[in-house]
């Protein structure tokens, strides 16, 4: 398959999401553009029985939107695949026949089965548990689903009629959140969530893991608490939050009450305000029942599952196990996109990995810290695509914008760090991006930017004269002896390395001599 741009459209029943991809050659995936309109399919419909003239019209509005984006960037395939609403809706022929119509586009209705598969392909591409058996729960406006898998196989999965959309139809209808209601809400919720419960009990995870509308804008709303909270730049992808913390939000979504209350909490999407109630109730209830402490937000979810399966259906190469190392994947496509000099990061990266290995021998690392030494080490030179003057900055601003999979937002802001101290001015509380991590990555970001400023420095011309070096520790002296391609006299590189080994010597507290 050659280079094509894919378009993903997701026909919620509270919002519809468009996503486009560009596909390349490998059948790999970078998103160029999401948009989101928020529809409410299933307003004014008595128990999502039937779509009301008014929601048609809002839908097909957005479709039309959609199609237009998707025709300005030369999409060469448009998926767009229905849930809930349109699913169970007993007009929804009249909604199928007007956007083939007047849009174009032949509209798929996925059984809950499917949708819960489509998911977890979604998250799959987002986070780093292709080996973990994972508990997926995704509650969306017309339903939740539950999945249960591993390496790509689903255990278990089953679709509930209960979303944040239809609850609030069913029980808030005047936009008044009394506690009478907040109660026959949940008695609600816990009966219909009881058949699941039980079945689900009877698999064993590790870890739970939730998407989309309400699980992810509870999230936000966390992260709001204790900190700015900014939609522009906040990456929620493998952030958690426990269930004390969601409890504490809970209280106060319930004592609001009203709608313009609801509105002012930090870090809530506004137009989610006369739905969160809702949506918290069912959320509330999963987490009760199945005793959930933690829960880990992807940021993919439907739609990226869509691009997943539609590329595994046109692409030969492409196999589920490949999801196994998203983050070394969403690496290496960066670095590639950004054109790096793969001999010399190859280089360097050898020589940061023998400088960690053996400091973590000596009790100075965790082996954890080193994959973010080897990430930054990797794209430590892309800014080189945009100048070489700066390039340093260049490095963090397009490591902290690009969307690296399966890193949080502290890993990429750590690795990003990294890649901007390998030259130049040592890391300072001044430094906007630096400040904003804690002391714990503060340290993290030294000590692993120190490696890498002397790394780099023995390979100053790039072309690899220091082929090895040895490493030794004693009276807290650090030495570093090169060993040269056909015994070439190192003076650059040692010179290079000499020039850079200051802010190793201020984390590690140990005296560096280079020969």
């Amino acid at each position: 398959m050659k280079s094509k741009i894919l378009a993903a459209i997701d026909l919620g029943t509270n919002s519809f999401h468009l996503v486009i991809a560009k596909v390349n050659d490998k059948g790999m995936f970078k998103i160029l553009l999401k948009e989101k309109e928020v529809v409410r399919l299933g307003e004014l419909s008595n128990d999502m029985k039937y779509l009301s003239p008014e929601a048609v019209d809002r839908g097909i509005s957005a479709l039309k939107r959609f199609k237009l984006i998707c025709d300005s960037v030369k999409a060469e395939k448009i998926r767009a695949v229905a849930t809930s609403a349109i699913r169970e809706a007993l007009n929804n022929k009249t909604f199928l026949e007007r956007a083939e119509k007047e849009v174009g586009l032949k509209i798929e209705i996925v059984s809950g089965f499917e949708e819960g598969r489509l998911i977890y392909l979604g998250v799959l591409q987002a986070l780093p548990v292709f080996k973990k058996r994972i508990l997926l729960v995704d509650i969306g406006g017309g339903s939740t689903e539950f999945l249960v898998g591993c390496k790509g196989q689903i255990n278990f999965v089953d679709s509930i009629k209960i979303g944040s959309v239809r609850l609030t139809q069913k029980f808030f209808r005047n936009k008044k959140f009394k506690d009478t209601q907040i109660e026959e809400t949940r008695l609600y919720v816990k009966s219909l969530l009881n058949p699941v419960i039980r079945d689900i009990s009877k698999h064993n995870y590790s870890m739970v893991v939730g998407t989309s509308g309400t699980i992810v804008n509870v999230g936000t709303m966390i992260y709001a608490e204790e900190n700015i909270y900014d939609p522009d730049t906040f990456n929620f992808n493998n952030f958690k939050y426990d269930n004390k913390q969601f409890q504490f939000l809970l209280k106060k979504i319930i004592k609001a009450e009203t709608v313009s209350k609801i509105s002012s909490i930090p870090g809530l999407d506004p137009r989610r305000a006369d739905i969160i109630t809702a949506g918290a109730i069912i959320l509330e209830q999963i987490l009760s029942e199945l005793k959930i402490s933690e829960i880990a937000l992807s940021s993919y979810a439907l739609r990226e599952g869509i691009i997943l399966d539609t590329i595994n259906k046109e692409h030969d190469g492409i196999q589920i196990g490949n999801l196994d190392n998203i983050r070394y994947r969403s690496i290496i496509n960066l670095a590639e996109n950004c054109n790096y000099d793969k001999l010399h990061t190859e280089h360097v990266l050898k020589l940061s990995e023998k400088i960690f290995d053996f400091l973590k021998n000596h009790s100075y690392l965790e082996e954890k810290d080193k994959e973010y030494l080897e990430a930054a080490v990797l794209l430590h030179d892309i800014g080189h695509n945009i100048s070489h003057t700066m390039h340093h900055r260049h490095s963090y601003y397009l490591i902290r914008n690009s969307e690296l999979l399966g890193f949080n937002d502290e890993e990429i802001e750590i690795i990003a760090n990294i890649a901007r101290y390998h030259r130049k001015s040592h890391p300072k509380l001044k430094h906007e991006g630096y400040s904003r991590l804690t002391f714990e990555s503060r340290d993290k970001v030294n000590k692993l930017a120190g490696i890498l400023r002397i790394s780099d420095g023995l390979d100053r011309g790039h072309n690899a004269v220091v082929k090895d070096i040895e490493l030794f520790i004693k009276n807290n002296i650090f030495t570093v002896k090169t060993v040269t391609v056909n015994n070439i006299s190192p003076v650059l590189e040692i010179w290079g390395a000499n020039m850079r080994k200051g802010l190793f010597e201020e984390s590690f507290k140990l005296q560096v001599k280079i020969f």
